[in-house]
Order: C-alpha cells, then sequence, then structure tokens
C-alpha cells in the first residue's frame, strides 16, 4: 500500500475547528537507533492514532529488523533519509533521530516538504543552525515538537504544582545534578557517537540540554547570565594505569579496571538489566557472545578508555542567573553511579528535595516534612525517562490529532530559548568569563 500523504500540514495544528482526525497519522522514523526504536514502539502502543510506514537507516541488518517489526514495505525501506527529498511526502510526522550533526539539514528539509516534526534533542549543534530549524519551522507552520521528556514526567508536573502553589514560598535557588553514571559516560561519551565535539557537539549540549532546558522550565523567566568551569580531567592517555593496553580483550587489568569494556557489555550480555542497553547498541542488536566478542576485539566500544580519540569534557558545572536575581547551579559528572538526577530548590518559605521519583518538601513554619511519590506502578525513574517518553509522543500525538498545539510544551520557542543558554554556557566555560543573555 502506498503510504503517500496529501492533507495539507496545517490539517493538524491550526484550526480549533477542525474534527478529529479519523485515521492514524503516519510516521517516518529517521534513524533507527536506540531512541527512533523507541519511538516506533510508542507508536504502537496506540495503532489507532499512530502507524509507522517508512524508515531511513544505513544499517542494513538494523533497518530490515526494524522494518520487520513495523511491517513496512521494502520499498520504503531508506538507506538514506535524503532519498524522501526526491518523493511526494511519505507521512504526516518525520522522527527525527539521526546523528545532531544532520539534524539542521534534515529538519529545514522536511519542514519544507510539510511534515511535522518530531525532533531528537539537541535541536542542532550550533546556535545558527537551531535557528534555522526554528526559521523553516515557523514559515510553514510545522508543528516541531523537541524531546525534552523530562518536561513532561508525572514528576515534573507535581514538582510544578507545588512550586505554584507556594509550597516553598518563592523560589531563591535552584541546585541540580546529573550524575551520568561511569560506564554510561565510557560508553556513550569516551567510545561512543558524543566522544568529540567535532563529529557531535559539547557534552553540555548532547548529554544536558534537557537538564538546562529543564531548570529554566521550572524557575521560570529569562537567563539573563551564566558562567560555566569544566575539562576532560580523566580519560586521557597520561591517566592510564600501568600496563593498559589499547583494548580491553588484550589488557591485563580487564578484570580489575572500573571501565572494562569486556566486564560492562559481557555482563548485559549475560545478566541484562541496565547493561543490556548498551550491550545492545555495540553489538548492534545481536545478543550473542560471538557478535559481542567481534565487537570488543574490533568495534570501537572495545576500545581502552585511555586510548580513545575523545575530547568532550567529564565534568562541568554551569551557573545561572535569571532575570530578577533567581540563581541556579549545574552540575554534570561521570564520576557517579547510574542514578537519577538530584534536585534541591529553596525558597523563602521552605526547602524542595528530588530525585526524578520523590519530592520531600519541608516547611520552615511547621518545620513539617511531606514526601510525594511520583513513580509510575513502583518503576525507577530511569525506566522511559520516568514515564516522560510516553508522556511527551502521546501529547504530540493528541496536539495534532486535535489541533491543539499547547499540548506540545516543548515547542519552537521553549526549546530555542534553552539551546542558547547551553551555547551561552559553552562560550563562557571556553572563555573563562560571564557570558550576558
Amino acid at each position: 500500500m502506498n503510504p503517500t500523504v496529501t492533507a495539507g500540514p496545517d490539517t493538524f495544528i491550526t484550526g480549533t475547528t477542525h474534527s478529529p482526525m479519523n485515521r492514524p497519522l503516519t510516521l517516518v522514523i529517521l534513524g533507527a537507533g536506540a531512541r527512533g526504536a523507541a519511538y516506533a514502539d510508542l507508536a504502537a502502543r496506540r495503532p489507532d492514532a499512530a502507524r509507522v510506514v517508512a524508515v531511513a537507516e544505513p544499517r542494513e541488518q538494523v533497518r530490515d529488523t526494524f522494518a520487520a517489526e513495523h511491517h513496512i514495505a521494502p520499498e520504503y525501506r531508506f538507506e538514506h533519509w535524503r532519498d524522501l527529498l526526491a518523493r511526494p511526502r511519505l507521512a504526516d510526522v518525520a522522527v527525527i533521530a539521526l546523528p545532531d550533526a544532520d539534524h539542521v539539514a534534515a529538519a529545514v528539509a522536511l519542514a519544507d516538504l510539510g511534515y511535522q516534526l518530531l525532533l531528537e534533542k539537541p535541536m542542532a549543534t550550533n546556535e545558527a543552525d537551531c535557528e534555522a530549524i526554528a526559521a523553516a519551522a515557523r514559515r510553514n507552520g510545522t508543528a516541531l515538537a523537541l524531546t525534552h521528556v523530562m518536561r513532561y514526567t508525572p514528576y515534573t508536573a507535581k514538582l510544578k504544582q507545588l512550586l505554584t502553589e507556594g509550597a516553598i514560598g518563592d523560589i531563591v535557588s535552584l541546585q541540580h545534578l546529573e550524575p551520568i553514571g561511569y560506564y554510561h559516560y565510557a560508553h556513550s561519551f569516551v567510545r561512543g557517537n558524543w566522544r568529540r565535539e567535532d563529529e557531535s557537539s559539547s557534552l553540555l549540549l548532547a548529554k544536558s540540554c534537557h537538564d538546562i532546558d529543564w531548570i529554566t522550565d521550572v524557575v521560570g523567566g529569562r537567563v539573563a547570565r551564566v558562567s560555566s568551569f569544566g575539562s576532560l580531567t580523566h580519560f586521557r592517555p597520561e591517566t592510564a594505569p600501568d600496563g593498559a593496553t589499547d583494548r580491553c580483550v588484550t589488557c591485563p587489568l580487564q578484570d580489575t579496571c572500573a571501565y572494562s569494556a569486556t566486564t560492562l557489555y559481557r555482563e548485559g550480555l549475560r545478566n541484562g538489566g541496565t547493561k543490556q542497553y548498551f550491550t545492545r547498541i555495540m553489538s548492534e542488536g545481536d545478543l550473542t557472545e560471538q557478535a559481542v566478542t567481534a565487537a570488543l576485539t574490533d568495534g570501537s566500544y572495545g576500545r581502552c578508555v585511555y586510548h580513545c580519540d575523545n575530547d568532550v569534557v567529564d565534568h562541568q558545572v554551569v551557573n545561572l542567573e535569571f532575570d530578577g536575581g533567581v540563581t541556579a547551579s549545574f552540575t554534570l559528572t561521570a564520576f557517579t553511579p547510574l542514578e537519577n538526577r538530584h534536585t534541591k530548590i529553596f525558597g523563602t518559605q521552605g526547602q524542595l528535595t528530588g530525585d526524578g521519583r520523590h519530592i520531600e518538601v519541608y516547611d520552615f513554619r511547621t518545620e513539617t516534612r511531606t514526601i510525594h511519590d511520583t513513580s509510575l506502578d513502583g518503576s525507577s525513574a530511569a525506566e522511559g525517562h520516568a514515564g516522560g517518553d510516553d508522556a511527551m509522543f502521546n501529547a504530540y500525538l493528541d496536539a495534532l490529532h486535535s489541533g491543539r498545539p499547547e499540548l506540545i510544551i516543548s515547542g519552537i520557542d521553549a526549546s530555542l530559548a534553552g539551546h542558547r543558554v547551553v551555547f551561552a554556557a559553552e562560550r563562557a566555560r571556553l572563555a573563562g568569563a560571564v557570558v550576558e543573555l
């Protein structure tokens, strides 16, 4: 069946007079990696609202496996997203889960073709490209949402409700920690796709534009000034332990090194759990001893963390001052367990402490503590970003189906503002200066 769509893009977003759609939105997934596959799986949970009809993915095995899972006809399996440009629009929505550097070209071209856009964060790798995406979305009336899923979690909704209700009075300052986790950092930012700024982006942009966006959303108002400090201190050749070799499979320290690739990926293969997520990526979905050993022997994920070509920082702090004087401090670091983010918000009447699941409110007047549990069916905050994936994706589908753009709370203006803060923070770090926005 030919999935080509003929309805104009404004069908979905302009009209409070439009009736609800009586068919599922059609989606093309650009990039069938971990994030693209996650959004396709979410679509499969709502077949009445969304249907994946095409995929663009350069890795043949990944592409074919994805296409088989989502019943995509062979003629709608593309090797490159640019293959879509010479064809009539194939779907209502393009889900862009491509490498960061490809976001601007894909988003602009597909917006101009009339696709609605669900764009994986970061928006783009520099401020000019973010502005270009925003301009393309505005001139085409595109329903664009960034996947800033932290905005959509039940935890965030409850936290903002408590703040609005005055649970701690007026916000004076905020402290927020992004604990990346030692093996997550080694996988993604030393051995993986986000290890080099010239091939992806800064660590702050790649990993923590979520957090800067979330802080600005929670505090509200405009960031006026930014400072930042950080560097790559540990994952360097000069810090390698004596005897370390270039690859973990040949290293005599592989059973004792905290960052051993053989330990991480074989544990993920044999024991499942969170580590299996990373094993699946390094073996391109082939969870067998043979595939994992081959990837450790010859692939990028088998390299020693002290002998890679990485250059992104492994720790950073960002300080923000908002109009009106509210301050916020943010820390991201590789040197933690893999755990939830931690936040303290200091108010004139109390303190709020959160971990992505629990929110504790301490009231100065009564000296009492009240705890709110926002977890979903006992799940951890790490699963589906604590419900944020589902909530963001469903809000986007519902916005397009019902013509209610206000359901998209990570749209053009909000996302662009948060990204501008990230770029200002990087300028501040590199210059050793306070940057005014």
